[in-house]
């Protein structure tokens, strides 16, 4: 096996024809692993030295990707985290092809034990639960000398969608079906002109970004603070068209007298969608429930499109749990040799 640690950007252009047919056989195949999603996140960010880390096994065969950068703390500790980590990105992973995880993890710790002079300490976040990183690693490296911590860091709630609306809604605790049916039937019967849809190919992607946005800033102060940070900004105009090109970017509108009132920026990829962001007009609108009645049409959709789940992301806001969202959890992996 050859693995080999790369600190030049253009790596990115380089894996690009190799990167995602690696991750569709692999163990970690989520949205925020593709390759369009890292080089992204890296050319916008980029916190520190790159050390994307590569294995390819005796044939030349691409078979794991470490997707790590070094980040240089205030105190001058040198940290090993992924790239992705950690506002914006809501899973990230080593991506090892399904075939090849006991060899790939062996080699990935004498790899970092060998080159334990570059870095102070190993600090991985927002790692799935079924994740080769949490479930594996820490007793790999465990055999090496390095002192593990594995704790949970915070939850994503997911709803695993059934076959039908009906079977949804009867799953639904009683209270949380009757708001839910209410906020529905309210829209339905408002004097307003109600209206939603998803953004097709024929639309002008800028001028719905552009609206999207316009929408998230309005919904929140915090959402607002973010947005105000040009980086995050820009990740949002430039993530959007790649998710878009890849039929992956599921952009929602809902109108109310042909104004849009409401949306969601989701993600459609692997058979789930992936509640990634959000907007309203709290104080015109607020009366209808725009968010709550668009989320349903969302859900409504994922399931006659036969989408297995719908996951809300990191995050325990109460309204994820009303629309039927069940934890899980997500972890952070901390790890250092005894030296230090």
């Amino acid at each position: 096996m050859e693995i080999i640690a790369h600190n030049c950007d253009n790596i990115f252009d380089k894996l690009k024809t190799e990167w995602n047919q690696l991750l569709n056989q692999s163990t970690a195949n989520c949205i925020f692993s593709t390759w369009e999603w890292q080089s992204t996140w890296w050319k916008t960010y980029s916190t520190g030295n790159l050390w994307l880390v590569t294995c390819r096994n005796d044939e030349g065969t691409l078979i794991a990707i470490a997707p790590w950068f070094i980040e240089h703390a205030e105190d001058g500790k040198r940290i090993v985290r992924s790239v992705g980590c950690v506002d914006v990105t809501d899973y990230v992973d080593i991506i090892v092809h399904r075939d090849w995880v006991e060899p790939v993890l062996e080699g990935l710790a004498d790899f970092l034990l060998d080159n334990q002079a570059a870095f102070d300490m190993i600090d991985l976040c927002n790692l799935p639960s079924n994740s080769v990183t949490h479930k594996k690693l820490p007793a790999t490296l465990t055999t090496r000398g390095f002192e593990v911590r594995v704790e949970q860091q915070e939850v994503c709630p997911i709803i695993t969608l059934p076959e039908t609306w009906d079977d949804y809604l009867a799953a639904l605790p009683k209270k949380s079906r009757h708001e839910l049916r209410r906020k529905i039937r309210r829209a339905q019967n408002a004097p307003e002109k109600i209206d939603w849809y998803i953004v097709e190919n024929q639309d002008d992607l800028e001028n719905e970004m552009e609206q999207f946005l316009l929408l998230m800033r309005a919904s929140h102060p915090e959402k607002a603070a973010f947005l105000d940070e040009v980086e995050n900004k820009h990740f949002f105009e430039a993530i959007a068209p790649l998710m878009f090109e890849n039929g992956w970017l599921q952009l929602a509108f809902l109108t109310i007298d042909d104004k849009p009132a409401a949306t969601y920026l989701n993600f459609d990829y692997n058979n789930q969608v992936l509640v990634y962001n959000s907007g309203i007009l709290p104080d015109e609108y607020g009366h209808l429930s725009p968010g709550i009645v668009l989320l349903a049409h969302l859900i409504e959709h994922a399931i006659n499109q036969k989408r297995t789940v719908l996951d809300f992301l990191r995050g325990d806001e109460t309204y994820k749990y009303r629309m039927g969202g069940q934890d899980t959890p997500i972890y952070m992996l901390e790890a250092k040799l005894s030296r230090h």
